[in-house]
C-alpha cells in the first residue's frame, strides 16, 4: 500500500524555528514545528516555551527537541503503516543549535539547560533521525513563530500546500 498523494515517492520531512524571547511580557521564546508527508503538511505546532531561553541556541534546541519527539511519532506511526523510509530528517536553521545537540562536549556551556531537552543527543547518536541545516530562507516553519513578510508568508504557505483563504 501507497501513501503518496502528490506522484511522486512518500517522505516524512521536518522544520523547526524558534523565536528568542518573543513573548514581551514573559521574556519566553515560542517554538514551532511543520511536518510534512509527500509534500503536504500532516502535523504543526506554534507553543509557547515552558521556560526562558537563555540564549538563542537554547531557544532552538529546545525547538528542534519538541519537534524531534512529535518526527518520532509520526514516523512509528508511518511504519505501523509500511511505510518505512532510508532516513528521516529534521531542518533547524540553527548551526550552533544542531552542534549543541550533537556534541555533549558543549557540556559547560549548557548545564542550565533541562535535562528533558538534552534527550535529543541520544536520538540523534541511534540514528533514528537526523537534524540538518537549511537557510532561513527556506525554512517554511518560521510561519509558526513569527511574523513575516508576504513574500515569505507565501512561501510558508506553499511549502505546506495550504491554501490561499478565501476572501
Amino acid at each position: 500500500m501507497s501513501l503518496c498523494f502528490g506522484g511522486g515517492k512518500p517522505e516524512l520531512i521536518g522544520y523547526t524555528d524558534a523565536d528568542m524571547a518573543g513573548d514581551l511580557d514573559s521574556r519566553k521564546s515560542t517554538s514551532g514545528y511543520l511536518i510534512t508527508f509527500s509534500g503536504g503538511a500532516v502535523s504543526w505546532q506554534s507553543k509557547l516555551h515552558k521556560c526562558v531561553a537563555l540564549s538563542t541556541t537554547e531557544a532552538e534546541f529546545i525547538a528542534a527537541t519538541e519537534a524531534c519527539k512529535e518526527m518520532l511519532w509520526m514516523k512509528r506511526f508511518l511504519q505501523e503503516l509500511g511505510q518505512e523510509q532510508h532516513k528521516y530528517i529534521l531542518h533547524c536553521d540553527s548551526q550552533s543549535a544542531i552542534h549543541l545537540s550533537k556534541n555533549p562536549s558543549f557540556h559547560s556551556r549548557s548545564k542550565h539547560i533541562d535535562v528533558r531537552y538534552h534527550w535529543i543527543r541520544d536520538v540523534l547518536e541511534s540514528k533514528q533521525l537526523q537534524l540538518e541545516n537549511i537557510h532561513t530562507d527556506d525554512n517554511s516553519s518560521d510561519m509558526m513563530t513569527k511574523s513575516l513578510p508576504k513574500d515569505k508568508y507565501e512561501f510558508c504557505r506553499g511549502a505546506a500546500r495550504l491554501l490561499e483563504p478565501s476572501t
